[in-house]
């Protein structure tokens, strides 16, 4: 059994390899870079969770098209405390994690809120793990739901940004260890954003 990582940490993009400005690229070209670059990872990578017999006919990622308005700013009011949170995983396994905080956003004019977490163990709290569940799991993306990775900042706002949403390693690989959202991140909303199922070839 593999515990999955969270991906977002290995892509941190500024601008595309042989540019000789510092300038940042437009949105969408940032996030078709990000997607090129995920590609290569899964491809290449020793950390890919695609098995290394299949890494060479890897096909291309499928993503929903690049939206904007799924690009949102989020709000973060730290928890106080409070027990871990378990939460089952792929391999029937439960995870032990830690709530920071309540993520607050509007998607699309509704309110929305995700939580935010962290290994229930963890002592770098650089990063915050949001899995997320909408109404798009089992239809157009995995059943399980998918992630969504933020580098913390000092003022507790946040660039919530769905078109980087990925399927959790478990997709690719069973092996894999991955939690699944908890109901308070089961949005109940379609999230046509990031990463999706290959369409069936008709």
């Amino acid at each position: 059994m593999r515990i999955a990582r969270h991906v977002g940490a290995l892509l941190l993009l500024g601008v595309l390899p042989g540019r000789c400005t510092n300038a940042p690229l437009p949105y969408p070209e940032q996030i078709a870079a990000h997607r090129a670059e995920y590609d290569q990872f899964m491809r290449t990578s020793a950390e890919s969770p695609v098995p290394v017999e299949k890494r060479a006919t890897f096909p291309p990622i499928t993503y929903f098209a690049i939206d904007e308005a799924y690009r949102v700013p989020a709000a973060l009011e730290p928890a106080q405390g409070g027990a871990p949170v378990p939460m089952p995983t792929s391999t029937g396994q439960v995870r032990q994690m830690r709530r920071v905080g309540t993520l607050s956003f509007t998607l699309k004019g509704h309110p929305m809120t995700l939580g935010a977490f962290v290994e229930a163990n963890e002592t770098d709290m650089k990063r915050l793990f949001v899995p997320f569940g909408d109404l798009t799991n089992g239809t157009e993306t995995y059943p399980g739901g998918r992630y969504i990775d933020l580098d913390r900042t000092p003022s507790g706002i946040y660039d919530l940004d769905f078109n980087r949403a990925y399927h959790p390693y478990c997709f690719y690989n069973s092996s894999y260890d991955c939690p699944y959202p908890p109901a308070e991140n089961r949005l109940k909303v379609p999230v046509r954003a990031g990463e999706r199922l290959p369409r069936p070839n008709r």
